[in-house]
């Protein structure tokens, strides 16, 4: 695996809840958690904003637009076989605007309810994230 990147990749990640506690989630189309669901997000471009990044990756993933708030907190994820290490930063998120369909690298796009999170595949340590961050679940 020469020529393999050596260093962390700094990603972002949305934390979007409904009035009804209802979370954004999407459905992974590629490596890391293919076919999972996580929060929605990804890599941070070289001289972007964490705010526009979070804003970019949101609309490409789910069609909504949203308004960056608090940091809700940061997730390590560690793949060296697979060549992954990413640092990520979940901001809590306000959706403010566009229409919920599912985008770029995802195959799916919706909101949950917490007691339907048990029932789906969803990434490694997502729900452990989550009760970190205060989430009732």
């Amino acid at each position: 695996m020469s020529g393999m990147r050596r260093y962390p990749v700094v990603a972002v990640g949305a934390l979007a809840v409904r009035d009804d506690g209802a979370l954004l989630l999407v459905r992974r189309g590629k490596a890391p958690a293919l076919g999972r669901w996580s929060l929605p997000g990804g890599r941070v471009e070289w001289a972007e904003l964490l705010s526009d990044a979070l804003r970019r990756e949101v609309a490409e993933e789910t069609g909504l637009e949203v308004a960056p708030g608090k940091l809700a907190g940061l997730v390590e994820r560690i793949h060296p076989d697979e060549g992954f290490h990413y640092v990520i930063l979940d901001y809590h998120v306000t959706v403010t605007g566009g229409t919920l369909r599912p985008g770029s690298d995802v195959t799916d796009a919706r909101w949950v309810l917490p007691f339907q999170l048990a029932s789906l595949e969803l990434s490694d340590g997502l729900l452990e994230a989550l009760r970190d961050f205060g989430l009732e679940l």
